[in-house]
């Protein structure tokens, strides 16, 4: 790695800008000023601005030539990161860029703020060649990691709006493999509380005769829970987005499911959970049960619960809406509900995205990582869910979201790394993404 941009990096990487810890509060926004530091060094303007009640670094970069015709492009990324512990498993300081073999180690080298350098320096390097065909446009937050909305919120108000956004927050599906997430799948978030009496019964004298809250529970999470299929109940299926044939024939190439399943030691739901193990996690809605309170965990006893709850997730495919799944599975649990059981059900959530693999930013993304890599993307979906993705689906905005982390790159682990040539080789190809989407014409 060149020493001038190591030094840079690691001065953005000392930064404990842990989110999740208030006692780093300041951190967080001193990493959002190194932030819009950069972006006023390399020729730009930038200001940590006040957001709601969190801050956001606004910067921006003219087009070289013509800015006022040039296509303009949104840059999200985030510079909080996820606490370092446990520390005793770290074999180098978190906050010290240490680089061993062929990898760079330090907490957020990855996970975002390695990819958001990368980000940086290739628009600072079109700048500074006078060749820069876009108006760059750069927001990141430091809330990502603990799951903050002020970006969303600040979508939705902006009124000036893009003709295309990247985000470099995701990953290689394998070394030298890069893809492009299409879609995120959006999630409900239900918790369910059951009552079935005013105290809890000997179950010798009133098993069998009195409902049982935690029974209850149990039953109403089997009606909205995937049958042996593999499939969630048909109300709880409506408005999914089938993939494409250009999504399919690239998922057809990735390694089998059951390598999958195997290599995170988990096993397969049924027989051909494997076999779909790509459109399930990444074409269609899933339900888990999350945890269940009733009864005396780990004592054994003769009790009868008339107390019990319990949280479960639905994840949504694309093209689905909160509200409709949502309501969907509301009614499917009331209906479960036996005589004589009173049911509180809460949920919130959010949306899924998804954006179209012919949109003309997609497709010159594409070009631009062929010509410096020489391997084409391949055009996959994530099974996360990502708010901001769903928030720039309904501005219009089509959006690159790829990356250089890699599955052994220990994202929110100790040892987080990244490998040192997809530094170069990144800024290589986030130079080459801003100038083939030079091409897109302006709205």
């Amino acid at each position: 790695m060149d020493e001038s941009w190591r030094n840079e990096l690691q001065e953005f990487l000392a930064i404990p800008s842990v989110s999740a810890d208030p006692a780093h509060r300041e951190d967080v926004k001193q990493a959002g000023e190194w932030v819009c530091d950069f972006i006023r060094r390399a020729g730009g303007s930038a200001e940590l601005t006040p957001f709601g009640e969190k801050e956001l670094a606004l910067g921006e970069f003219p087009a070289s030539h013509d800015p006022d015709n040039a296509p303009t492009v949104l840059v999200y990324g985030h510079f909080d990161v996820q606490p370092p512990a446990p520390l005793e498993l770290w074999e180098s300081d978190p906050y010290e860029l240490t680089i061993k073999d062929e990898w760079a180690y330090a907490r957020g080298i990855a996970d975002d703020k390695g990819q958001v350098f990368i980000l940086l320096k290739a628009a600072q390097r079109l700048v500074e060649q006078n060749a820069l065909p876009v108006n760059l446009r750069f927001v990141c937050d430091g809330e990502e990691e603990i799951g903050g909305t002020t970006i969303v919120d600040w979508i939705a108000s902006d009124h000036v709006g893009a003709d295309a956004a990247i985000i470099f927050d995701a990953g290689m599906l394998r070394i030298d493999v890069p893809a492009f997430d299409l879609a995120t799948r959006g999630l409900v978030a239900f918790d369910v509380k059951v009552r079935t009496g005013e105290r809890d019964l000997h179950s010798g004298m009133y098993g069998g005769a009195a409902l049982n809250a935690i029974h209850v529970l149990m039953r109403l999470f089997q009606s909205v829970l995937a049958g042996p299929d593999g499939r969630l109940p048909e109300p709880l299926r409506q408005g999914i987005a089938a993939p494409t044939p250009e999504e399919l024939a690239a998922w057809a190439t990735l390694p089998p499911g059951s390598d999958e399943l195997r290599d995170q030691g988990a096993r397969a739901l049924d027989a051909t959970a494997a076999e779909q193990f790509y459109t399930r996690t990444w074409a269609e809605p899933s339900a888990d049960v999350n945890g269940i309170i009733g009864g005396k965990p780990g004592l054994r006893n003769t009790t009868l619960s008339v107390q019990a709850s319990g949280e479960f997730t639905i994840r949504l495919a694309p093209g689905q809406e909160v509200d409709v799944i949502g309501a969907a599975a509301e009614q499917l649990l009331r209906a479960a509900a036996p005589e004589g059981a009173d049911v509180e059900i809460a949920w919130t959530g959010s949306p899924p995205s998804l954006f179209r693999p012919d949109a003309p930013a997609i497709q010159l993304g594409l070009d631009a990582f062929e010509k410096v890599l020489g391997v084409r993307p391949l055009l996959v979906r994530s099974g996360g869910t990502l708010p901001i993705m769903r928030a720039l689906a309904d501005k219009g905005t089509a959006t690159i979201f790829t990356g250089f982390a890699l599955p052994e790159s220990n994202l929110h682990s100790p040892n987080e790394r990244f490998l040192v040539r997809y530094f170069a080789q990144g800024v290589d190809t986030a130079a080459e993404l801003y100038t083939e989407l030079g091409k897109l014409p302006t709205t």
